[in-house]
């Protein structure tokens, strides 16, 4: 009996503790009532959003907006609607369908909550990033389009990437809006507002032309914003082209030449079956990826999460008009129609008029396009509409970005076809395209056709992508892909001349200048009476390069020739000997020497230590100065001298009349002290002054004596050098 009375008292007590826990358990679980409804709830007590709580339960979001959640929303109120009503010319909400209400509630609503404070704020995956954001990612996307594609019906989505598609991600549209806080932190303001939307009134916090007419309304599962207007979904860049026709010739030259294309996607198929029924394959739409973005991408670059917050792309697109006569007159002067035109142009063309980021119009001209050009637009003259759309800023033009590909001397090769060698090879990374294209310096450029190129025995395999070079005169004998390559190249650098001031409009007298520009110098080259010479076309039996016309660009002048500017392939020993063998010649006292000095090899020319392909300058003292030379001691009077401190005085003397890795003219281009190849007795290099001003040319030693060179004889092209006479000799103290 004890114990029956036992367990029914630790029977009871056990009630009664589970009693207690439970009620424990509710109080410290249950709803605080501080707590505000969620969102559906707290927009039915406020009143006023009567028209929205309709398309809320028509799009089917009661459930989603009344429960858990973390949303923001920008919530129209009942007075937006009833504006809204008049521009539809619809008599109330019960007329709008469940497609439209879904568009007008899913663009409303921004995933994860944000206060007013926090909306101008970038969560960038370090850490927030304050002021910094002017974008939220909504709700809304679209999914599934069918479209004619080519005459054949497709269903397809928009690439969510840069030239790339990432499974899971519905493209989402963003929304914007504008705030004290990001305006003040970017140095912008209601300017920057009102020129996309002039007749709305720039308030502080704006989203897109609406008024946030009362903010941070808190609900248990997000924060509503109170607009004083609709929005509907923007659309993308490509689809604003797509609806426009003002821009028709803008988007053929985007979708029609190559920069699209659409791949059948089997996992989209697979959701788009499942979700549909039906049983179309899907396709993604992708852009060229050496865009610099995709029209219909909605994720910016993606680098980060959420860097759609903080940024959008650019397009200035040139109404039909302008664009239709910069095809006639500059695309077309040389080609018969677009559909033969090199894809790499659409691309340029393209890239020229699209920036990576958002150009704000107060700030417009200090941006660069993907070409890394300044904009050339006037944004107060020049651009005839702007739109704020779902992934980028919108302006029409009445003019096309001119870009330094489409009028400057590189534009000569460019755009006609019978330079495509020579545009290969500017555009392939040798930096020559960068160079000559760039429009703000002058140059003038010597273009030989594909025609001579091929009959001096270049060529290029597209399909292998390499360089073929069979030597014409050594018994088609041919060389590695490479080294054909950089065969071309130098031929090439020899015909592009810095000419700040046109210095080679006029070819009909006679001159030397040299190649390349400040950055990278090249060789000299020669011209008379409208004839050419590189050191190759110096070479006996060379034949000079001729001009068969010309084309005037805005950074300087296309020459045409009949020739490549070649350069030399012989030892500089060889030209010296030449220059000697002349009728009273004045090299010929110095080439005695150096021809029986052990450094010469009379068979190939070459003097020791002087290799083809690196730049000197020779200083050939004439033949007085060979004299006085001996005369003073620094020359034995034997040109082959019997003991070696005689022949070691002699190579001594050559190598100080021989600069290393220079090369100086009467250009006024080089001057200062550069080394020779004479070293004293601790193997310290010698150096030697230069000093040139256009016209004039002079060297002076350490004992400050000095050589200046004689005019009519100097200038003299070899292998990556020029070979000068001058007055004096240089000598050393040791």
């Amino acid at each position: 009996m004890k114990k029956k009375i036992h367990q029914l008292l630790v029977f009871s007590f056990l009630i009664l503790l589970s009693s207690c826990s439970k009620d424990a358990y509710d109080d410290y679980y249950e709803r605080p009532d501080t707590l505000e409804p969620p969102i559906y709830q707290r927009l039915e007590a406020l009143g006023n959003f009567k028209n929205l709580l309709v398309l809320i339960e028509k799009a089917g979001y009661k459930d989603i907006l009344g429960k858990a959640g973390y949303w923001t929303m920008m919530a129209p109120n009942d007075e937006a609607f009833n504006k809204y009503f008049q521009e539809q010319g619809i008599t109330d909400v019960n007329k709008i369908d469940a497609e439209t209400a879904a568009k007008i509630v899913r663009y409303a609503l921004i995933y994860n909550a944000f206060r007013t404070e926090q909306l101008s704020d970038y969560q960038s995956g370090t850490g927030w990033v304050i002021d910094n954001a002017f974008r939220r990612r909504t709700a809304y996307y679209d999914g599934f389009v069918t479209k004619t594609i080519k005459g054949e019906s497709k269903v397809i989505v928009g690439a969510n990437r840069n030239g790339a598609y990432a499974i899971g991600d519905n493209n989402n549209k963003y929304i914007s809006y504008f705030t004290d806080e990001h305006f003040a932190a970017k140095s912008l303001s209601a300017v920057d507002f009102n020129y996309f939307y002039p007749n709305a009134q720039y308030s502080g916090f704006n989203v897109l032309d609406s008024k946030v007419t009362e903010a941070d309304i808190v609900a248990e599962n997000g924060i509503i914003h109170e607009v004083n207007k609709v929005n509907l979904p923007l659309p993308t860049l490509e689809q604003y082209l797509e609806q426009n026709p003002k821009y028709s010739k803008f988007r053929e030259l985007l979708e029609d030449h190559g920069l699209v294309s659409y791949y059948f996607n089997q996992d989209v198929t697979n959701t788009y079956r499942n979700y549909t029924g039906k049983s179309d394959n899907v396709y993604i739409k992708f852009y060229d990826p050496t865009l610099s973005f995709s029209p219909n991408n909605e994720n910016y670059l993606k680098q980060a999460d959420n860097d759609g917050q903080s940024d959008l792309y650019t397009m200035l697109v040139p109404e039909n008009g302008p664009l239709q006569d910069f095809i006639d007159h500059v695309l077309l002067k040389n080609y018969p129609s677009l559909n033969v035109l090199p894809i790499y142009i659409f691309r340029d063309f393209i890239n020229a008029h699209m920036v990576q980021n958002a150009v704000w119009p107060s700030k417009g001209p200090a941006n660069s396009n993907a070409l890394n050009e300044n904009l050339r637009f006037n944004f107060n003259a020049d651009i005839t509409e702007a739109k704020i759309l779902s992934n980028g800023f919108f302006y029409g033009t009445n003019k096309i970005q001119k870009s330094n590909l489409f009028y400057s001397v590189y534009t000569s090769a460019y755009l006609d076809p019978k330079f495509t060698m020579a545009t290969r090879l500017m555009n392939d990374g040798s930096g020559l395209k960068e160079m000559i294209s760039n429009i703000s310096t002058r140059y003038t450029l010597f273009l030989p056709s594909d025609a001579k190129l091929m009959e001096m025995g270049f060529g290029y395999n597209a399909t292998l992508s390499s360089w073929t070079y069979i030597n014409p005169a050594v018994g088609g004998s041919s060389i590695a892909s490479g080294l054909a390559r950089a065969r071309l190249l130098r031929i090439l650098y020899n015909g592009i001349v810095l000419t700040p001031n046109g210095e080679l409009n006029d070819l009909s007298g006679s001159g030397i200048i040299r190649s390349g520009d400040m950055d990278l110098p090249g060789e000299y080259i020669k011209w008379s009476n409208n004839k050419l010479y590189a050191a190759g076309n110096e070479v006996t039996g060379g034949t000079p390069v001729g001009i068969l016309g010309h084309e005037d660009q805005q950074n300087g002048r296309t020459y045409y020739v009949d020739n490549l500017l070649q350069y030399s392939e012989e030892m500089q020993g060889l030209k010296i000997k030449r220059l000697s063998e002349t009728a009273n010649s004045q090299y010929l006292s110095f080439f005695d020497y150096l021809k029986n000095s052990t450094i010469y090899d009379p068979v190939t020319g070459k003097i020791q230590g002087v290799d083809l392909g690196t730049s000197y300058t020779f200083i050939i003292p004439n033949n007085a100065a060979i004299a006085k030379a001996v005369t003073k001691g620094a020359l034995p009077s034997s040109v082959t001298p019997a003991i070696q401190s005689d022949k070691d005085k002699v190579i001594d003397f050559i190598r100080a009349h021989i600069l290393v890795n220079k090369i100086a003219s009467n250009d006024g281009l080089t001057t200062g002290e550069f080394e020779t190849q004479r070293k004293d007795n601790f193997g310290e290099k010698i150096y030697v002054l230069v000093e040139s001003t256009p016209g004039t040319l002079s060297f002076r030693d350490s004992y400050l004596n000095w050589a200046h060179y004689v005019p009519a004889q100097s200038n003299n092209l070899a292998d990556r050098s020029l070979i000068h006479l001058v007055d004096n000799y240089l000598t050393y103290q040791q």
